[in-house]
């Protein structure tokens, strides 16, 4: 009979994992996930962006919010970023409401994941009731006005929120807001992988990160080998290893040029295509892998970049109408932060304790990772994309050169 119970509470805690999604979530999945690749391309080729780190499952619920709360072409063009012109709207919010809420269930997904969403409006608005009630509903949007005339208790108490809403992982998430007479959405995240197999926690020591090739930083690195997905792409040379995280609901990629270079290079290549691609080519063995211990914090206003993507009504003083969220068209999209914190550490499930004697953990391939690369948190039971970024710099301080 113990058996029995054991089987009993294996199935308790795969039930989670294995609740069906309905066909509109399935759907959203997907064009999230060709919304991440686009938003992606786009950041990129800001000059001034360094490291990148977005949920497009996150970007998602915040253009649903704006569907939700805008008329006519400001309403469709948020819709037509996430290719969903075509679903109507009540198919578009459950369908994000039930993705979002999957995705980010902690406990049957064994990661940490913190997420607070919120609408700021200027104090001389009121916000319609039914549009408070469905933003909390489908998107656990939480309001607030905000007077700008006093800035920086303004600031401060946006700032505050994220870091409540994060644990304090996200000490900030702007140091100002230009355009102070509009409605700002904020996300505030803090994602912490759990290994499927962890990193031993005293494989860690210092070492130096690329920046350049004239540029190092110091930071901890982590070391482990285990088997792992892994393809080693010749013709473009660079190295992709997919790393699972607890209950193998998702897993972590990392894409790497084999030298230190701009990403420019590797990010051209980077599609929802081209991503499966290589996910096809993969095969499992032995992969020594080395990466940075070390926590990305990273604070975007996606306002220009969702423009570049068509949604230009909604950020246009003259032309926004967002109207449901107030009731008159007193309303533009000022800001839309959306800022994330994500932690790499040892922490993970334990794994076999023989595995080191085996046949084909010897001559393992080397995945080194000491200069940039691009990394997406791809969901196995959804298909879609919880993370994409780049790591370009970390914090840490200047190595001085020993030539």
């Amino acid at each position: 009979s113990d058996s029995l119970q054991l089987v009993t509470a294996g199935l308790l805690s795969t039930a989670a994992a294995e609740k069906k999604l309905s066909e509109k979530a399935t759907t959203l999945a997907d064009r999230s996930a060709a919304l991440a690749f686009n938003l992606y391309h786009v950041m990129a080729k800001d000059k001034n962006m360094e490291n990148i780190l977005v949920s497009p499952v996150v970007v998602a619920s915040s253009l649903g919010l704006v569907s939700l709360g805008g008329k006519a072409t400001t309403a469709s063009q948020a819709k037509a970023l996430l290719s969903a012109d075509k679903l109507n709207d009540d198919y578009l919010h459950s369908g994000l409401a039930e993705l979002l809420s999957d995705v980010s269930d902690s406990e049957a997904r064994n990661v940490t994941w913190k997420m607070g969403s919120r609408l700021y409006g200027p104090s001389s608005i009121s916000f319609a009731d039914d549009f408070v009630k469905s933003s909390k509903k489908h998107y656990n949007c939480d309001h607030s006005k905000i007077n700008f005339r006093d800035k920086r208790s303004a600031l401060k108490s946006i700032n505050e929120w994220a870091a409540q809403t994060t644990d304090g992982k996200l000490p900030e998430v702007t140091k100002d807001v230009e355009k102070t007479d509009g409605a700002l959405i904020v996300n505030a995240m803090f994602f912490k992988p759990h290994w499927d197999e962890k990193f031993h926690h005293k494989m860690v020591d210092n070492r130096g990160f690329m920046v350049t090739r004239s540029y190092t930083v110091g930071v901890p690195m982590m070391h482990r080998t285990g088997l792992y997905n892994y393809f080693a792409d010749e013709a473009e040379n660079l190295q992709i290893v997919e790393m699972p995280l607890a209950h193998k609901l998702s897993s972590m990629l990392f894409i790497m040029p084999n030298h230190v270079e701009s990403l420019e290079r590797v990010e051209k290549l980077l599609t929802q295509e081209q991503l499966k691609t290589w996910l096809g080519k993969m095969k499992q063995r032995a992969v020594a892998i080395s990466l940075p211990k070390v926590s990305l914090e990273v604070s975007h206003d996606l306002q220009k970049h969702l423009a570049d993507l068509g949604l230009t009504e909604a950020i246009d003083k003259n032309k926004a109408d967002l109207s449901k969220i107030s009731g008159k068209k007193d309303l533009y999209l000022s800001n839309v932060f959306h800022a994330a914190a994500l932690e790499w550490d040892t922490e993970g499930n334990p794994y076999e304790g023989d595995i080191y004697a085996r046949e084909e953990m010897k001559s393992p391939k080397l995945f080194y990772a000491d200069h940039p690369f691009v990394f997406v948190i791809k969901d196995n039971k959804t298909n879609s994309i919880l993370f994409i970024g780049r790591l370009v710099r970390p914090k840490g301080d200047k190595m001085r050169d020993e030539l």
